[in-house]
């Protein structure tokens, strides 16, 4: 019973914890920055900070639902690329619509066989979408030929960049319908509650009933998804598909999911404080442009920050031995 009790109450704490540091975070960043230089508040700049995070958070939102389950994938950055590639190429003949199920289906494919991988051979998900990482950079450059692919269609670059609402860009909307839908999936969905009984314990829910393997797989495709959707804004937003286009997005979207409280253990977050975590990301990095920090500084500033995310948000009592 005292165990218990203990661990509810550390659990309790943990979860505080992880809500309020972000929170404490985004007014400590939005003072100081804004006190430096007071453009930083302009609406302007809050837009500019939209556009620039909008295809992070659907990154960082697809790969927390892989994380909530205990697991990790590290192709998310490639998929965007390969999906934004195939869009960019198939966008003329297809339409939007098309290119956008071309992006969405290839992301999905790919998160299949990461899912089936790990389930089927029980190789850890880090080998796995490491290995995929660099297959589908291999792909993505081979099919581009290390090229940005061009296309004519600007109705793509239309919908992504345009405003059919308040003057706020499609893109943020899209992004910002995406954490309200997976919100809602996660909290009030069966898929959802599974995938937190997996972060929790994975040998508990199978006892349960959970078909473990069904909804590991799932997780990953809807990962995969997710990104494909991401790949698809992001060569809606430069105009074209390049094969380095989601090179940068990997670190940034682990460091998001952390920083929202979303532990890499599983069981613990969810997309909305994904949204949180992306805000801190966004916050800092447009801050840190805005005040002229160079970025090889701002990268020994992320790195120091995603420590002390992990730091503050693992949760110990998953792990007797730290390795």
């Amino acid at each position: 019973m005292t165990k218990t009790a203990g661990a509810g109450a550390t659990q309790g704490n943990l979860n505080l914890r992880t809500i309020i540091l972000p929170m404490v975070a985004i007014v400590v960043l939005i003072a100081y920055f804004s006190i430096v230089n007071p453009l930083f508040l302009s609406s302007a700049n809050a837009l500019n900070i939209g556009r620039q995070s909008a295809v992070l958070l659907t990154v960082a939102l697809a790969e927390t639902m892989v994380i909530l389950i205990g697991s990790i994938d590290l192709s998310i950055g490639a998929i965007v690329t390969l999906a934004g590639i195939l869009a960019a190429l198939t966008v003329d003949q297809f339409g939007v619509l098309g290119a956008t199920l071309v992006g969405v289906g290839t992301g999905a494919v790919v998160g299949l066989i990461n899912g089936s991988l790990v389930t089927a051979l029980k190789v850890p998900s880090f080998l796995v979408t490491l290995g995929m990482l660099s297959v589908l950079s291999g792909v993505a450059n081979q099919i581009s030929q290390g090229q940005s692919i061009l296309f004519e269609n600007m109705a793509l670059l239309d919908i992504v960049n345009g405003s059919v609402l308040l003057g706020i860009p499609n893109v943020i909307w899209i992004a910002l319908i995406a954490t309200a839908v997976l919100t809602f999936v996660s909290f009030r969905t069966k898929l959802g509650r599974y995938l937190f009984a997996l972060g929790g314990g994975e040998i508990v829910a199978a006892h349960a009933g959970v078909p473990v393997t069904f909804y590991k797989v799932l997780a990953f495709v809807l990962c995969g998804a997710i990104c494909g959707l991401a790949g698809v804004m992001l060569t809606g937003q430069v105009g074209a598909g390049t094969p380095t286009a989601g090179s940068g997005l990997l670190l940034n979207a682990i460091a998001a999911v952390v920083m929202g409280g979303t532990a890499l253990s599983g069981g613990i977050g969810g997309p909305h404080r994904t949204f949180l975590g992306v805000l801190v990301i966004a916050i800092l990095t447009n801050g840190m442009d805005v005040t002229g920090v160079n970025s090889f500084t701002q990268d020994i500033v992320k790195g120091c920050v995603i420590i002390l995310a992990v730091s503050l948000t693992i949760d110990r009592t998953k792990y007797p031995f730290i390795k």
